[in-house]
């Protein structure tokens, strides 16, 4: 594979022109460009130094730093191999993931999935618009200046107000800036590693002396869940503007590539500061990115430059996510412009990014319980549409996919019964921190199989990979003869 820059179709309308596509199928005349072209979205959706604290949560495993990176990256990369099959869809349709999903779940069925879809966006939107927040008091903090109170204020006004803009304006917008941020937060990522390689204890790290197939199924979900899984979603989003005839396994292969490269090497270097250092996890929960930050020199210039590149990186993360919420929110039936489904899902982000940098007290905890409880069904859900899409040969229509009456029908059980069948057994063997009382019911199969409380079973997140393979293996098994009849009815 070849890396090149973002296509000149990128560029074209100017990315200060309001994106005029909404849900609807591109047309031939807008669909430009290569698979590689993919590298730059992918690339810039997960590159944050921020994901550095998500060692934070799979240190919790308990496991030796060897066997946890390993599960790490696995976990990544299969998520983000996931998030390239979902992709292929959007070069056959054209069109948002969540309208594709309609061949499967149905015109008015999808509701459910496009629903769920819908809190994962959000969640992710508030998660990096708080950590940019939070990194910027603690900089000021470090250097002295004033924080807290009207600093964050102001930090989290001008946050909110970027992704909001760059997620109204659409694609164009947030492409433009992708390139220039990924060879930033590359620099920023190298320089910080360079800055504090010597908190690393490396004899600590070769020791393999705690590990077991719990543990790495849980690191390896958590992984999953918060890189690649999160963004099955929006996989077609992007490749939509690709031309039918792409290479699907160029798709597949940046897309995999792109999304796995930074947030492997990001994560694996967590780990090592974390097992050189187990206090710092206690400093990640509260607050993520201060932490990292009081790992480097009291330089201002320093400082300020990370602070810089990472705001950056979370704001454009956050305005992927906001023009694909806006896209969902279409899908769901809101009849009005992108741009102001955009506008609209950016105040649901303000209010709760509000909550949590002002009234939780603790950032890791609703996070982690975010990322289970969505990421269950939403691993049903992808099983599901990659099932239904690899039965079918033929490409979507591009008017039945709109109409209840045609012959994506009104409903799909084969798809929504796996998926909600799946949800419910994920559920049961999973759960969530002590602390968010309101998921205490999660884990009730564990209860019902007699698995004693302090298993390590019982934190190992299985109930993420058992959904995603019901959801496929059900739409597959019952599934196929629908799709059989609806690519008859369109010959």
């Amino acid at each position: 594979m070849t890396l090149s820059s973002p296509p000149r179709s990128v560029e074209a309308p100017p990315a200060l022109h309001v994106e005029s596509n909404g849900i609807n199928v591109i047309p031939e005349d807008e669909r430009h460009g290569t698979p590689r072209s993919l590298f730059w979205p992918w690339a810039a959706s997960s590159i944050s130094l921020g994901n550095i604290s998500i060692a934070a949560l799979l240190a919790a495993f308990g496991m030796s730093f060897i066997p946890t990176a390993v599960a790490c990256v696995l976990g990544i990369v299969v998520s983000f191999f996931v998030v390239g099959l979902v992709s292929l869809a959007g070069t056959r349709a054209s069109a948002p993931t969540m309208v594709i999903s309609r061949t499967a779940f149905g015109v008015r069925g999808n509701a459910v999935p496009t629903f769920v879809s819908y809190l994962v966006c959000v969640g992710w939107e508030i998660a990096t618009v708080v950590t940019t927040v939070l990194a910027a008091n603690t900089v000021f903090a470090r250097l002295g200046w004033p924080s807290g109170g009207a600093v964050e204020v102001v930090v989290f006004v001008v946050a909110v107000g970027v992704v909001m803009v760059a997620g109204v304006f659409g694609f164009r917008l947030v492409t433009r800036f992708q390139s220039v941020v990924t060879v930033a937060s590359i620099a920023m990522t190298i320089a910080f590693i360079a800055l504090t390689i010597g908190n690393v204890n490396w004899t600590s790290l070769g020791r393999i002396d705690r590990v077991s197939v719990a543990g790495c199924i849980g690191a390896g979900v958590i992984a999953a869940a918060a890189f690649g899984l999160s963004w099955t979603n929006s996989g077609a989003d992007y490749s939509r503007y690709l031309p039918r005839g792409s290479s699907s396994r160029g798709i597949v292969g940046w897309t995999t590539f792109a999304g796995s490269l930074m947030p492997s090497v990001l994560v694996i270097y967590g780990l090592m500061l974390v097992t050189s250092d187990p206090s710092l996890v206690g400093q990640l929960d509260t607050n993520p990115i201060g932490a990292l930050m009081s790992l480097l020199p009291t330089s201002a210039l320093i400082l300020l430059l990370f602070l810089l590149a990472l705001s950056l990186a979370a704001t454009v993360a956050a305005s992927m996510d906001l023009y694909s919420s806006g896209l969902t929110l279409l899908t769901l039936g809101l009849k009005v412009p992108r741009a102001v489904a955009a506008g609209l899902d950016g105040v649901l982000m303000t209010l709760g990014s509000l909550y949590l940098v002002w009234f939780a007290g603790s950032f890791f905890g609703p996070f982690e319980g975010f990322l289970i409880f969505l990421g269950v069904p939403l691993a049903a859900w992808a099983g599901a549409f990659i099932a239904d899409a690899t039965c079918r040969r033929q490409d979507y229509s591009s008017v039945d996919i709109f109409d209840a009456r045609g012959r994506y029908g009104s409903v799909g059980w084969p798809a929504l019964g796996s998926m909600i069948v799946g949800t419910f057994v994920g559920f049961g063997l999973v759960t969530s921190s002590t602390s968010i009382t309101i998921l205490a019911w999660q884990g009730y199969l564990f209860d019902i199989f007699g698995v004693a409380e302090l298993s390590e079973w019982r934190g190992s997140d299985l109930g993420v990979i058992v959904a995603l393979l019901i959801g496929f293996a059900g739409t597959w098994a019952f599934g196929r003869a629908r799709v059989r009849r609806q690519e008859t009815e369109g010959r």
